[in-house]
């Protein structure tokens, strides 16, 4: 059981680091609430998994921990709880702010995403006329005209 819980956490964790780095509201917002949940399993797993034992004491059973399990990180885990729900009702609007003063989802703003796409045109226009240049010098080096390309109409 520790096997699982401890992968359980590790994906968690790894998924929710990956979706907090993405650069946009959505995907931090989800990144947020993976980490929640394994930070919440992570607490839960410290205070020793045990099945069928019950937090409280009852009548008849001996006062000991051989018999209960701890209630301290069951309680800890309903707050977590609490307030990561809260954490991301208030990320959410937040959000939703910022996409309708930006227009954009993206984290940085509407200029930061315009710019990262006019970044991703231009890389793509070099690596086309790269691979242009490419086929003409392949094309004299083996005494061939050079293949008549159209450039291709940009939108």
């Amino acid at each position: 059981m520790e096997l699982a819980m401890a992968s359980a956490i590790g994906l968690l964790t790894a998924a929710g680091v990956y979706l907090l780095l993405r650069a946009r509201s959505f995907d931090l917002i989800l990144g947020l609430t993976l980490l929640s949940y394994a930070t919440n399993l992570l607490i839960f797993s410290s205070g020793r998994l045990v099945v069928g034992k019950p937090p409280v004491l009852r009548d008849g059973v001996a006062t000991d921990l051989a018999h209960y399990t701890d209630p301290l990180p069951q309680a800890l885990v309903l707050t977590a709880i609490v307030i990561s729900f809260a954490m991301t009702a208030v990320s959410i609007v937040i959000a939703i702010r910022s996409r309708a003063d930006n227009h954009s989802d993206h984290v940085d703003g509407s200029i930061a995403e315009r710019e990262f796409q006019l970044a991703e045109q231009r890389r793509h226009e070099e690596a086309r006329l790269a691979t242009l240049a490419a086929d003409a010098a392949r094309a004299a080096s083996a005494g061939e005209a050079a293949p008549a390309r159209e450039p291709e109409a940009r939108g």
